[in-house]
């Protein structure tokens, strides 16, 4: 009965469990933000998945064959229903563009650097070329070299 109660339970200080669902607590600014971009967006999803259930639901119910025979006969193509489900996922796309776009430009850091570092390098073709080549300079070296006769003692 005690292990039941919160207080006694282990605390796993934001530490990452199985099945958990949440972030763990930022450290920086960046990753905070990209926290709530994750939770507009999941509550866009939500409200999406909502409002295409609900609209599912209410066809099968309200246009099921044996309540309506002939709703299919006197149908007609209707010009409001076409504008909401094309302007709809537009308004939709803009409610996720901005906070998308407000996280990119905050993310975006341009500093002057004090120092630039340029790093050269090359691939392993490379590397066997410029080992060949230091290869052809020595041996081109020891060639123009006199060798050198034994000293008599």
């Amino acid at each position: 009965m005690i292990t039941n109660i919160n207080i006694f339970k282990t605390i796993f200080n934001d530490a990452p469990q199985p099945w958990d669902i949440g972030f763990q607590d930022s450290a920086a600014p960046g990753y905070t933000g990209i926290i709530d971009l994750h939770n507009t967006l999941f509550f866009y999803l939500i409200v999406i998945c909502v409002g295409v259930f609900w609209i599912l639901g209410s066809v099968i119910y309200y246009f099921n064959y044996n309540r309506s025979p002939i709703v299919h006969k006197y149908l007609n193509h209707g010009t409001l229903i076409e504008l909401i489900w094309t302007i709809t996922p537009a308004l939709i796309l803009i409610a996720i563009a901005f906070p998308s776009f407000r996280l990119l430009y905050l993310l975006d850091e341009v500093i002057s650097p004090t120092m630039t570092i340029k790093v050269v390098g090359f691939l392993k073709d490379g590397l066997k070329l410029y080992i060949l080549k230091i290869l052809k300079k020595l041996n081109t070296l020891m060639a123009a070299e006199p060798r050198c006769e034994a000293a008599a003692y």
